[in-house]
């Protein structure tokens, strides 16, 4: 990524921020030259951090009026930087919410559709993980056990079969990366967590899709239990 690429995706972050704080308020707008003025870049790289937000319905362009700001409920939900955007921001537990519901609907059919339709590689792959996460926090290696899990929950939504649920991995990747990033992640997994994905791990291994698919609804049910969420 070049220089510029790198400042036009961190003023575009900082804009974000402002509207999600509501230090930008929704439905006012900004000129290009306001926006250079207040980060001290030049115009193509505030053009090129507006563009980004436009892309991603945070703003609108209107002639001679600027760059509105839009209010966050219109803005790409599904989008990983918005969903961390979101994260870190003072719509936390409303994202968090909306995603776990999300997950609930899709990662049990995931884990089912693993089970049944995955390779023997795939499912072979699962049931490492599943163990390699375990030593992982017997070992105390926290980090390790959070990379292993992100690979865990997206090798199954790869294998799925269903390659709608393919395309959810790197969301689901951004909420489990968010969630210890912004450390509402435990210090220690808590025991049901850790049984709930040895399940899964078993049941895909095995070819069980309806156990694959209770005990992935029990971790995604956990997750909602322990941020403190009301009950799914």
């Amino acid at each position: 990524m070049s220089t510029d690429d790198a400042k036009h995706v961190a003023v575009a972050d900082a804009l974000a921020h402002q509207i999600l704080e509501d230090e930008w308020t929704p439905g006012t707008s900004k000129k290009l030259e306001d926006i250079q003025a207040e980060f001290e870049i030049s115009r193509t790289v505030a053009r090129e951090a507006t563009r980004l937000l436009g892309s991603l319905d945070c703003v609108q362009f209107q002639r001679g009026t600027g760059v509105i700001a839009l209010d966050p409920a219109t803005w790409n939900d599904l989008n990983t930087r918005v969903i961390t955007w979101k994260l870190h921001s003072r719509y936390r537990e409303d994202e968090l919410r909306a995603l776990t519901e999300l997950r609930l609907a899709v990662e049990p059919a995931a884990a089912a559709g693993c089970a049944q339709h995955g390779s023997v590689e795939a499912r072979t792959r699962v049931g490492v993980l599943g163990y390699e996460m375990l030593r992982a926090v017997a070992e105390g290696r926290l980090r390790d056990f959070h990379s292993l899990d992100v690979e865990f929950h997206s090798t199954l939504l790869a294998h799925s079969g269903n390659p709608l649920f393919a395309d959810f991995s790197g969301l689901v990747e951004s909420v489990l990366r968010g969630r210890v990033e912004i450390n509402l992640y435990p210090e220690h997994p808590a025991q049901a967590a850790l049984d709930a994905h040895a399940g899964v791990a078993e049941a895909v291994a095995a070819g069980d899709a309806s156990a694959a698919h209770d005990a992935m609804r029990s971790i995604v049910t956990e997750v909602n239990s322990a941020l403190g969420l009301s009950a799914l």
